[in-house]
């Protein structure tokens, strides 16, 4: 067939990947306005192309440079995209999706980034949607007529059969197949004696065509018999560890073919997995035993632990028995994966995958061990799951074992973060009035006393020591006295935190704060209103909040001295007032959003605020339902939450709003959004636990921000608060046998304005 000189545009929607080289300026001018029409909060990358045809509305849309939507790709909800991504004809791209650079979509394949909760109460239409989001790492190969459902993690440099169900997340380098897909492989095995069979295994699952040339059906669904195609005399050229060629790379054509027939020739044995899909069943392992379903499953990115994976996966599919499953609130049965070391049983009765009357009985009892965190996919303790024996090992692998563990090494942490004379935040810092705070938080928290190296009277009098008389503020070691604003009161800097951390930390010591603040004791009302309104809402909405944070922390610490109060200024309730006044009712927050940011500095800010004000006075939020959609909505940006990118503040400032929200909402069944609540807080235990490391602790986080990813005072400290408020959000906090009586207390510190707590 050839093609007409000038292509049209109905061709370049079909063969994206000409457009760069062969449209006219009227078709690259046409194609300019079509991106500029596409709504939402779209952003298109250099060289790209958005078919005519396609249905693209989404609510955010990021499409990296020479990336592509092709022919009647259907595009909703919030995409981003790296470069050189293709959504190739009649894809459905939906919900909350992430890929890296340089992934390829194969035609019909679908990307289901959210999904229906499925309670038995009321009619499915009228239940919530949930999303957890779809994240797909670099260089990765989606074969056609794929389903991704939602919650879904694909690693760097997967490779995905045609016809593949994905229904949990694949290490990196991952050749996997079938319905629900398996790991057959790892694409950087050496290939060795057995290699031909397989690749043919793998090769026919890429290919619809050779999967029905084996199986003797064409797949228009076994209607019409089909004929086998001839063996290739050199199949062994299309080797699937080598590098796979792109939709457009015409000249890999005779090398897929190759593949295809020898694949054909071979004939494996196959089974049809709910008759939707023919596909092969990876080979038995030699040794399947060693790869007991009771061993950890690999991370997406935990290369090292491929070959434990694929002997598990190998074995599953080699049993004659049919696998067990469980529904995952999807619409595809799937296997569930392998649970970590010392995961303990529920002792729930496995339910048939679509019996939803059983879904209310099961909810509080799944995950009632830490150790279907770490192990199973996060299903929202919807789902009964039948589990293996538990494993001797570990106690960190119950919340109850991890805060066991977490006492037993309080003292060797504190120990580790004292240098003889003061505390630093971990060894090789300099010491700092946040670390002995710190430390003092963590011995009440895990040990009920204080740290060691000092008697009580000897913490109260440094701490005490540290509170300048006659402002009530309190420098940084070795810092001058900050200087105060016109109004009389500090803007930024290090003691604006210290308010918080040393009045709580006194305050567990005993006596709390000697001096009332007096910038915040002075102040107007009219300061107050000209201070709150000159705040950095737009730009620096974080900053905001913590201001305001330290500000009503300091009115809380005021109430408590006699001559403490504002000198009837009502500073207090003009605070209140003007918070109340200017909450936004879409989100229920202060500040709008950036597009480099997103909800960022939002939701920080308003956690901050927050904690200072309503819920340290004891006071109801305003619009806490569009709270909680907002804080989902930012749990759900990659560049905040992705794997590996999530730090202590960006986790605590969506744990501690949606705990503050469902209070006042409740969090029974019918709570609101109270699914999409549980389900992240279990996927967030499942990522902080694995994280302590013996005698040292937590990381704040990874990449610079805060103290960085080495074990610390200040990581550990939130890191144990935050561990808390997920439990507690999933009503498992007394397994923990602690609770924060600091800074991250969940009570308030007072009720209302006026008296004493």
């Amino acid at each position: 067939m050839e093609h007409p000189s000038q292509p049209s545009v109905r061709h370049f929607d079909h063969c994206p990947w000409l457009f760069a080289d062969e449209a006219t300026e009227e078709q690259r001018a046409a194609q300019r306005e079509l991106q500029r029409a596409v709504g939402g909060d779209t952003g298109i990358g250099e060289r790209c192309y958005v078919a005519e045809s396609a249905a693209v509305f989404p609510d955010r849309l990021r499409l990296g440079d020479d990336s592509y939507i092709a022919a009647h790709a259907y595009v909703t909800g919030e995409l981003d995209t790296g470069s050189h991504c293709t959504l190739n004809p009649f894809t459905t791209v939906r919900g909350n999706v992430v890929l890296g650079h340089g992934v390829r979509i194969g035609a019909h394949t679908s990307l289901l980034g959210f999904n229906h909760s499925m309670a038995p109460d009321r009619p499915v239409y009228r239940q919530p949607l949930t999303s957890r989001g779809i994240r797909v790492g670099d260089d990765v190969w989606i074969g056609s007529h794929v389903i991704v459902v939602d919650g879904v993690t694909i690693g760097d440099h997967c490779v995905i059969g045609a016809g593949a169900v994905v229904t949990r997340d694949l290490p990196a380098w991952s050749v996997a197949a079938g319905n629900p897909a398996r790991v057959l492989r790892d694409r950087r095995e050496v290939r060795g004696a057995g290699a031909v069979e397989a690749e043919v295994e793998v090769e026919v699952a890429m290919d619809p065509v050779a999967a029905a040339a084996v199986s003797g059906v064409r797949p228009d669904e076994g209607r019409t018999p089909a004929t086998r195609p001839a063996p290739d005399p050199e199949p062994r050229a299309a080797a699937a560890g080598h590098p796979q060629p792109t939709p457009h790379d015409r000249r890999a054509v005779q090398t897929a073919r190759a593949a295809d027939t020898e694949a054909a020739a071979a004939a494996p044995e196959r089974r049809s997995d709910d008759n939707r899909t023919p596909t092969t069943r990876p080979a038995p392992d030699p040794e399947p035993r060693a790869a007991a379903a009771g061993h950890p499953q690999p991370t997406p990115h935990d290369r090292r632990a491929v070959q434990t994976a694929k002997a598990a996966d190998t074995e599953a599919a080699a049993a004659a028995a049919a696998p067990e499953r469980r529904s995952d609130d999807n619409r595809t049965p799937t296997t569930r994966p392998a649970l970590e070391p010392g995961a303990a049983a529920t002792g729930n009765a496995e339910r048939a995958p679509h019996d939803r009357r059983g879904v209310q009985v099961a909810a509080p009892a799944v995950g009632a061990e830490v150790a279907d965190l770490p192990g199973i996919r996060p299903g929202g303790g919807r789902t009964p799951a039948t589990r293996p024996a538990p494993d001797p090992g570990p106690r960190a692998a119950t919340l109850a074992g991890f805060a066991d563990t977490a006492r037993d090494q309080a003292a060797r942490l504190l120990d580790r973060c004292w240098d003889g004379e003061r505390y630093v935040d971990r060894p090789g810092a300099v010491p700092t009035v946040r670390a002995h705070c710190d430390a003092v938080e963590i011995a009440d928290l895990l040990l009920g006393a204080v740290p060691e190296h000092l008697s009580a009277e000897e913490h109260i009098g440094r701490l005490s020591g540290l509170q300048d008389p006659k402002s009530g503020l309190v420098p940084e070691f070795g810092e001058p006295l900050p200087v105060a604003d016109a109004d009389g009161f500090i803007g930024e800097g290090a003691a604006l935190y210290h308010v918080l951390c040393l009045g709580y930390a006194l305050d567990l010591l005993g006596p709390g704060l000697p001096h009332p603040v007096c910038g915040v004791r002075d102040m107007t009302t009219r300061q107050l209103i000209a201070r709150l309104e000159a705040l950095p809402w737009r730009t620096g909405a974080w900053g905001a909040g913590a201001w305001v944070d330290s500000l009503a922390t300091a009115a809380h610490w005021n109430l408590r001295h006699d001559d403490g109060g504002d000198h009837g200024h009502g500073t207090p309730e003009a605070l209140f007032g003007w918070l109340l006044t200017r909450a936004d009712p879409w989100t229920g927050m202060w500040g709008r959003p950036s597009a480099e940011e997103g909800r960022l500095q939002v939701v920080n800010g308003y956690y901050r605020l927050t904690r200072g004000s309503f819920a340290q006075f004891g006071l109801p939020v305003p619009y806490p339902e569009r709270v909680v959609d907002a804080v989902l909505d930012h749990a759900r940006d990659a560049r905040h939450f992705g794997p590996g990118r999530e730090n202590a503040c960006n986790v605590l400032d969506v744990a501690h709003p949606l705990w503050l929200c469902t209070r006042q909402l409740g969090r029974d069944a019918d709570g609101y959004r109270s699914g999409e609540i549980r389900d992240w807080a279990e996927r967030q235990l499942a990522t902080v636990l694995p994280r302590w490391q013996d005698g040292r602790g937590f990381g704040f986080g990874p990449g610079a921000a805060g103290p960085g990813p080495d074990p610390g005072l200040q990581g550990t400290e939130m890191w144990l608060a935050i561990i808390w408020y997920l439990a507690d959000l999933l009503d498992r906090s007394g397994e923990l046998g602690y609770r924060p009586h600091g800074i991250h207390r969940p009570e308030p510190a007072r009720q209302g304005i006026a008296g004493l707590s």
